[in-house]
């Protein structure tokens, strides 16, 4: 097994716990990583479709605003100068906020009316219906161009962390993961290569211990018959009893 294939530790059984409990946790990490990225991913395409549709919404209506601007130029003719003079009291305002999907803070930019209308009298007599309309239309246009920044703006911040996320979910996937279950395989076939040493080492300190004791136990045997056989010829010399 190759080294960097599993993280450098001393073989002993509180570290393959401490190996067991990060692989443990690198799971689970593992897997909180891919049902984020799938959650990412289902709502990337969602904003994906809703930008499309937006895109051939904001098409037409800048359709009917161009024309609608035409007539306004045809009937009442140049207005510009009272749109510059307007710019800065303008009705229709942009705000942002943010919305949470899966830990990730998308930017969403909504329109609100704030106001009063600043083409209110502009063209009573020289076709306000036409300028009106073209008003109408270009503040829908408008809101459909703030909706279609907020679609791209998720579109982006979406696009990167869901491939920051799924670079991480791989890493773990392919290189902490196969590390921590080499480096437990590495572990447990270490301990079980000591165990067997142990064992080896006792069952020769054993087989010492009793060989050690035959060793005694024979040379007690042989010093006892020889005091047997001595203590035999002794009593076998008897003395006769001596009558005076």
């Amino acid at each position: 097994m190759s080294s960097n294939a599993r993280f450098n530790v001393f073989p002993t059984r509180m570290a393959l716990t401490n190996m067991k409990s990060k692989l443990k946790g690198a799971q689970n990490g593992h897997n909180l990583l891919k049902r984020k990225s799938e959650a990412l991913t289902r709502r990337f395409r969602e904003i994906v479709k809703k930008i499309e549709e937006s895109k051939m919404k904001m098409g037409k209506i800048m359709q009917v605003a161009s024309f609608s601007l035409a007539e306004v130029a045809y009937t009442t003719g140049d207005i510009s100068f009272q749109v510059r003079e307007s710019v800065a009291s303008a009705q229709l305002k942009v705000r942002a906020k943010s919305e949470n999907v899966s830990g990730v803070q998308l930017p969403i930019f909504e329109h609100y009316i704030d106001g009063q209308n600043a083409f209110e009298l502009t063209g009573l007599g020289r076709g306000g219906q036409q300028v009106q309309k073209c008003k109408d239309t270009y503040i829908s246009a408008t809101k459909v161009l703030i909706e279609l920044a907020s679609l791209q703006t998720a579109f982006v911040v979406l696009d990167e962390v869901i491939r920051l996320t799924n670079r991480r979910v791989n890493a773990i996937e392919h290189v902490t993961i196969p590390k921590y279950e080499n480096t437990i395989a590495y572990i447990i076939s270490e301990l079980d290569e000591q165990d067997r040493e142990e064992f080896f080492r006792l069952k020769m300190i054993q087989k010492k211990k009793n060989q050690g004791k035959e060793a005694e136990e024979n040379k007690a045997i042989e010093t006892g018959e020889l005091k047997t056989g001595t203590q035999n010829i002794l009593e076998s010399i008897r003395d006769e009893d001596v009558i005076f």
